[in-house]
């Protein structure tokens, strides 16, 4: 009797969940930075273990939209936070909620499918910890309440214990031997744009997207021509670096990555373009894959 559940994890941007998405699955699905907002469009990740069938969705962060992309970043996790069977809903220990946290709370703990977990216990002071837990049990409704560390895998498999009274008897919706259904493209792409978020200043990476223009795999050897896209000039020359260092430093990064997932030899080609003001020009949104179809 095979059995799937669906499952939606959602949180402020920068709570960890994304390394969580990851840890459940025991394997790198989706990108993770020390930025917030590193997550813009739903990730699904895939654990099958014999007849359970775990499909987990990674969301962007709840904040305020302060342009087109936010907003199309918030229709996303209010979509998949509809479909779910189990919200997964990841807060911090003494960090307070903001605005877009507190509405998707309210809205998500009027049913009775919320989980919530509390990130970063490795780095938590316990008596906050128990203030934090008590404190949000007061005030929402939660199926369970588990503190974890997405980090080191700490106490991560109680998730699965409680995920389980929420498993529907059905086929799999996915082959049994696959972790995510993203195209390989949208993959490299991401890869991309986690080493621009890890080598770039806090404000650059915001307003840069990475579209792949060529991807061509024969036999051992990937070739991959992605065009880095960038808002303002300045920031072109920055991510260029001088004489081209910093860009050879993302695309070395990049091609080590992708080499260890794909099991292939890569060849990478690197361009920056400008594209002033994307984030707030739909047609450039919906071309750079940031699209609700």
């Amino acid at each position: 009797m095979t059995k799937t559940v669906f499952i939606t994890i959602i949180g402020r941007p920068n709570v960890g969940k994304s390394t969580l998405l990851n840890t459940l699955l025991g394997e790198k699905v989706a990108i993770v930075s020390k930025k917030p907002q590193t997550t813009r469009n739903r990730i699904t990740g895939i654990l099958t273990k014999g007849e359970i069938q775990y499909v987990f969705t990674d969301t962007p962060g709840l904040h305020k939209p302060h342009n087109l992309l936010g907003d199309f970043m918030m229709k996303v996790t209010g979509s998949a936070s509809e479909d779910a069977d189990v919200i997964l809903f990841l807060v911090e220990a003494g960090v307070p909620l903001n605005k877009a946290e507190t509405e998707a709370l309210k809205k998500a703990s009027e049913s009775d499918n919320v989980i919530l977990i509390i990130n970063k216990v490795d780095i938590a002071d316990k008596n906050v910890l128990a203030q934090t837990i008590q404190r949000l049990s007061d005030e929402y409704n939660f199926k369970a309440v588990i503190p974890v560390s997405a980090l080191t895998g700490d106490n991560t498999e109680i998730i699965f214990k409680e995920i389980e009274p929420f498993l529907v008897e059905s086929p799999h919706f996915f082959p049994d031997d696959i972790a995510t259904d993203q195209p390989e493209r949208q993959i490299f792409s991401e890869l991309i744009r986690e080493k621009l978020l890890r080598l770039l200043d806090d404000e650059i990476p915001h307003g840069i997207a990475v579209v792949i223009e060529d991807f061509k795999e024969k036999k051992d050897l990937l070739s991959v021509r992605a065009e880095i896209y960038c808002e303002k000039e300045a920031h072109k020359k920055i991510i260029i670096g001088k004489n081209g260092s910093m860009l050879k430093k993302v695309g070395t990064y990049a091609r080590e990555d992708a080499e260890k997932m794909f099991g292939v030899h890569v060849y990478l080609d690197l361009w920056v373009k400008v594209k002033e003001n994307w984030r707030d020009r739909q047609a450039l949104i919906n071309n750079f894959g940031y699209s609700d179809e």
